[in-house]
């Protein structure tokens, strides 16, 4: 097997405004908002972890910092639960290795690309994760592993480039971007193309991008020059699909579920979706819904 750069850096776009949850978000990043008591980048966090990641890198804009303050020690709170016999273990999942949070900023909207592109300097010369915390992946009931774990198992198997790609109902492509597939092999499908929100008729595939990538750092180097695509913004999937040819890439079909928490309909399904299925809450909040329905 050829030695392949081990995947231990991961890029999380986060300087978004979260206007689709004013008011909310006037003062909160939008990644801190609870699904039920985990900030939605926590769980981000979490799966990539599971992955391998060590190294973690936010592209926040201003009024993020709260963010990376979630990730600190909380010494006030900690050291006064402390003197009080109580549980902090609630908080282990929060604290990084000093170090291993790196926070860059992206001035400007100028798009996920760009975003992107603004992590150039740590990622330097190696392969890298991207996750958008918007899109809550849940591994599948039972012990599932996450995304990010089943795409660097993939990329151990067959490097290059990989995204995360789900099956949708085919009238319901035209909402995502969509992948021009060719061979496929068990859950890797190869990519020859990316087409971005395509008319039903006209879709290659019902495989939607959703929100997970692992890249090769000759990424950086195609969104250096790029112009403004889609939105008057740089755009990922524009450099991604420049790559298609030149290097190896693959789709990974995720084995578990979707919640787009950026929309607020996605946001409050994840949040009863996932209280449902929790031994401290589930009954008292299916009981509670059916009351409600009742």
């Amino acid at each position: 097997m050829t030695q392949r750069k081990p995947i231990k850096k991961a890029v999380f776009p986060v300087a978004g405004l979260g206007t689709r949850f004013l008011p909310a978000t006037k003062a909160i990043p939008k990644e801190l908002l609870p699904i039920v008591d985990r900030p939605l980048i926590q769980y981000a966090v979490d799966e990539a972890r599971e992955a391998g990641i060590e190294q973690i890198i936010f592209v926040t804009g201003r009024g993020k910092t709260a963010i990376v303050e979630h990730f600190d020690v909380a010494f006030e709170l900690e050291a006064t639960m402390g003197e009080r016999d109580k549980d902090m273990s609630v908080l282990d999942a929060t604290r990084a290795t000093p170090g291993d949070i790196i926070t860059v900023r992206q001035q400007v909207p100028l798009g996920l690309g760009h975003a992107i592109w603004c992590a150039r300097a740590i990622v330097g010369d190696e392969p890298f994760a991207i996750l958008l915390p918007d899109e809550l992946m849940v591994a599948q009931k039972g012990g599932g592993t996450g995304c990010m774990k089943q795409m660097v198992d993939a990329y151990n198997e067959v490097g290059g480039n990989l995204i995360s790609v789900l099956e949708v109902p085919h009238e319901e492509v035209s909402s995502y971007g969509v992948i021009d597939p060719g061979a496929s092999n068990g859950a890797l499908t190869e990519v020859k193309g990316l087409v971005e929100k395509p008319p039903v008729d006209q879709a290659p595939s019902n495989k939607i991008v959703s929100g997970r990538y692992i890249l090769q750092p000759e990424v950086m180097r195609t969104l250096e020059n790029q112009g403004k695509g889609a939105g008057g913004e740089i755009q990922l999937t524009d450099a991604m699909a420049k790559m298609i040819g030149d290097q190896a890439f693959n789709a990974v079909t995720f084995q578990g579920r979707r919640f787009d928490c950026g929309s607020k309909l996605g946001f409050v399904e994840a949040t009863l979706a996932l209280a449902l299925e929790r031994d401290d809450m589930g009954a008292d909040v299916r009981a509670m819904a059916q009351r409600l329905l009742g």
